[in-house]
């Protein structure tokens, strides 16, 4: 194993072991380091820590690659649907036909939702986001869905992830129904995985309808680009969770109220309002792109820079052309695609962002598409939410039977008082 040294206070030495991953790239072992010299490590947000070992997502933000299982981004999205990419996320290889087949049937049988649920919906606020209910709705499956490991626990798991994997996309669906007052659409058997999300949405018993084609593709080309992303903030939510020993349901629900976030998967939310804001204010793109270059100016361009990516979101150019193809099929142009695309030019022109590397990211496009698919904005991030699903279920999984089995619990460095006395109540200030 080879190893590097550690000088401390120009005296000692420590051998810190090197790991060296799959890719070649090199980790330092500081799993001894408190022990050995009294010290911890300080990384604001983590970005210099690996918190566990994966064989799930490769990600080279330098280089733009990501990779589920070792398969290209661009590959899967081109050559598999939503549900092919689910299993190899959670399982670790491509179904065949069959097994894609007999997959597809499981998560259709394991749909419905128990009858009692549905009341639950009925009692949420009118003005209740999507992502609350869909957190809320998520841990509440736990109740009506106990999982028993003392039968067969990984039969008992396998069911619970096939439960999360259909469940989850109706409850999504429904909670929509209850945003607009409208009836819920149990799911059918006559569709796919995504065909039958966008019936349960959109049908109607009084307007025929029939799932989009180019809206099916576009979906599953969407929920396959969100399917996972290495140790995001969400991911490592649900990681963390189940390292306490909280069961699926409830690391996935705390992976949903992270997700809700504006810094993490509320982002497309935020860009197509921030593309709305300038059509709204005439348009003028360069002006929006001085504001966010104004160090007195809190403005700033959504869905510009990645924590890992450091050039072109490989993610945002397969999201930008399935947005043409929807607009194209609609058979007009949306004006905020005309902002976000003259928004772009300006910016990978402007040396203030490149020298920032501020590309482009996923989020820039898929606001756009999911509006041309009549999805309303606060849904976004539940239509994220449904395709990271898998990612969740596979990291949580990993987890599960990882050797260690360490509880997440990360170090802090103290900046408070030193040790004081309790004065008598009488002689305080």
């Amino acid at each position: 194993m080879k190893k590097a040294e550690m000088l401390v206070e120009g005296k000692k030495t420590f051998d810190l072991p090197i790991i060296i991953d799959t890719m070649g790239n090199q980790s330092l072992d500081i799993r001894n380091l408190r022990k050995q010299t009294g010290m911890i490590t300080y990384d604001p947000g983590f970005g210099n820590t690996g918190s566990c070992q994966s064989q799930i997502t490769y990600l080279d933000g330098e280089k733009g690659i990501l990779r589920y299982r070792g398969y290209a981004i661009e590959d899967l999205v081109e050559h598999c649907d939503f549900v092919e990419v689910a299993y190899l996320l959670i399982h670790g290889y491509l179904p065949n036909k069959k097994e894609r087949e007999r997959y597809a049937d499981l998560l259709n049988r394991h749909s419905l939702l128990h009858a009692d649920m549905q009341s639950f919906f009925r009692r949420y606020p009118d003005h209740s986001h999507p992502m609350s209910i869909l957190a809320a709705m998520a841990v509440s499956l736990s109740s009506f869905y106990e999982i028993n490991l003392e039968e067969d626990p990984e039969l008992q798991i396998d069911l619970t992830v096939t439960r999360l994997m259909s469940k989850m996309r109706t409850i999504a669906a429904f909670s929509y129904r209850k945003m607009k007052g409208t009836d819920f659409v149990n799911p059918s058997y006559t569709y796919s995985y995504c065909a039958n999300y966008l019936n349960m949405m959109f049908s109607s018993p009084v307007v025929p309808y029939e799932p989009n084609p180019v809206h099916v593709k576009a979906m599953n080309k969407l929920l396959i680009l969100h399917a996972d992303h290495e140790q995001n903030c969400s991911t490592t939510a649900v990681r963390l969770i189940g390292s306490a020993g909280g069961n699926l349901y409830s690391a996935v629900s705390g992976g949903i109220c992270a997700l809700w976030g504006p810094r993490h998967g509320g982002a497309n939310q935020a860009v197509i309002e921030m593309l709305d804001q300038i059509y709204q204010d005439g348009g003028d793109v360069r002006k929006a792109v001085e504001r966010a270059k104004d160090k007195n100016d809190p403005y700033r361009l959504m869905g510009f820079g990645h924590r890992v990516y450091k050039t072109y979101d490989p993610r945002a150019k397969i999201a930008r052309e399935t947005c043409e193809e929807v607009l194209k099929e609609l058979g007009k142009r949306d004006p905020l695609l005309d902002i976000a695309e003259e928004l772009e030019q300006v910016a990978l022109e402007d040396d203030y962002f490149k020298e920032k590397n501020l590309y482009p990211n996923v989020d820039f496009y898929t606001g756009i598409i999911f509006r041309a698919m009549g999805i309303p904005t606060n849904m976004y991030t539940v239509m994220f939410a449904l395709g990271r699903l898998p990612g969740w279920i596979a990291h949580w999984l990993e987890w599960h039977h990882d050797p260690f089995e360490r509880i997440g619990r990360p170090r802090q460095l103290y900046m408070g008082p030193t040790a004081r006395a309790v004065p008598p109540i009488a002689e305080r200030e």
